[in-house]
């Protein structure tokens, strides 16, 4: 069968166990909706010549039965386009359960009904073995006014061998502490988002005590406080937590002059949660350098695993659930994607935010994602321990950036 095989990240997406392995990126506006018309004229005219765009998932029927990408002829990005009277929570609620069907390429753009009366959100829907977040920014940001089209040769241009990965982290198979989630609710996958209030994270980022601290640090800090709360909350609290609670975090891996290669180019590492701290400010200092990158090539372990993996991607899967994939990994995950001031509009509508949409996570574990452009942050959380569990952490979340923001000497007062 002609087609290249998925490579080791892409093939795990593609044997996801958890749901369909469906991800995405929305885009809220203000103004009136473009017409079907306007939004394929500006699909056809940034998107028509990008080969990611038109490849179709298939499945080897021998050996191994490993995935490949095989080319659409003829494929218009414009057919993907769809129009539904429904808000990003209602659509996100249905297609958690909805794989995309054999044959087309596996994404949509969708256009639908914002959450305010003048407003409308696009959503692109993805099988994420088909683009990582970068890659998603990179192509969405083609679709805005004054920005240039997705160059196609640097979008097909294989980083090779060198990555950028982040500095220290434990060995692959440290077994950690999982931390009990609120468990409230059907047990079923839940989703939310919430907008984050800008004077608060600028207060936050202030409780460095005069060090430079980025938004992603204050992220990782605040998730910890949300992790430390429920271990406190816990029937048995009385477990040592100490070097024992590890975030998940996707590091784009591309290293320079690969900026706009459109696939999959992260990895995920993990980073210690410093939940035994009761300070705010100090678990925030922990959280200090955390994600400092270093481009190298992959060590013989790494090689080992991912080649392994390749070889064998059943027992890979198998593995991958038993131990990769348990909350003693990584009760949490974090994902940071920030779509950057090159244009900030779309048919002269103006952007507000962005939010992501992750995949439904391992059993009993919570994906925090944190989406950014000019107009502030939105905090997106996703669980499937429990259909209220979501809105839960996600007020848990509000509660440990207001801390932050107090600890750094912020008096944030809600406006009306």
């Amino acid at each position: 069968m002609p087609g290249s095989q998925l490579p080791f990240m892409e093939e795990g997406m593609a044997r996801w166990p958890f749901g369909p392995p469906n991800a995405g990126i929305a885009l809220d506006f203000t103004g009136t909706p473009p017409t079907p018309g306007e939004l394929r004229n500006l699909v056809t005219e940034r998107w028509a010549d990008v080969p990611r765009l038109a490849q179709r998932l298939v499945r080897d029927g021998r050996g191994t039965r490993r995935h490949r990408w095989l080319p659409v002829d003829g494929h218009d990005p414009a057919e993907r386009i769809r129009r539904e009277d429904v808000t990003l929570r209602e659509a996100v609620r249905a297609w958690f359960h909805t794989p995309f069907p054999d044959g087309p390429p596996p994404w949509h753009l969708h256009l639908l009904r914002g959450a305010a009366e003048g407003d409308f959100t696009l959503l692109f829907r993805m099988h994420h073995s088909l683009l990582d977040g970068r890659s998603l920014t990179t192509l969405l940001r083609a679709l805005l006014d004054g920005a240039p089209p997705v160059d196609v040769p640097a979008s097909q241009a294989d980083p090779g061998a060198l990555r950028r990965t982040a500095v220290g982290g434990p060995g692959m198979l440290a077994v950690g502490l999982p931390v009990p989630l609120p468990g409230k609710g059907e047990r079923r996958p839940a989703y939310t988002v919430v907008r984050l209030p800008h004077e608060e994270v600028r207060a936050a980022r202030r409780a460095g005590g005069g060090r430079a601290v980025t938004t992603n640090e204050v992220f990782l800090a605040a998730v910890s406080g949300v992790l430390r709360s429920c271990l406190l909350t816990a029937a048995d609290a009385g477990a040592d937590p100490s070097g024992r609670v590890w975030l998940s975090v996707p590091v784009d891996g591309r290293p320079p002059g690969h900026d706009d290669f459109l696939g999959n180019a992260f990895m995920n590492v993990r980073v210690p949660a410093p939940v035994t701290l009761a300070d705010p400010a100090a678990r925030l200092a922990a959280c200090t350098g955390l994600l400092t990158t270093v481009t190298r090539r992959r060590n013989l372990a790494e090689r080992l695993v991912e080649g392994a993996f390749s070889a064998l991607p059943a027992a890979g899967q198998a593995l991958a659930r038993g131990r990769l994939f348990a909350a003693e990994y990584a009760p949490a995950a974090c994902s940071y994607v920030h779509l950057r001031e090159t244009g900030r509009t779309l048919a002269g509508r103006r952007l507000r935010n962005i939010s992501l949409v992750p995949m439904i996570p391992p059993a009993d574990t919570v994906t925090f994602a944190l989406g950014a452009c000019a107009g502030g942050h939105t905090l997106s959380v996703t669980t499937n321990s429990g259909g209220e569990d979501a809105e839960l952490l996600a007020e848990a979340f509000l509660h440990e950036l207001g801390s932050l923001g107090r600890a750094g000497g912020g008096c944030y007062v809600p406006g009306p």
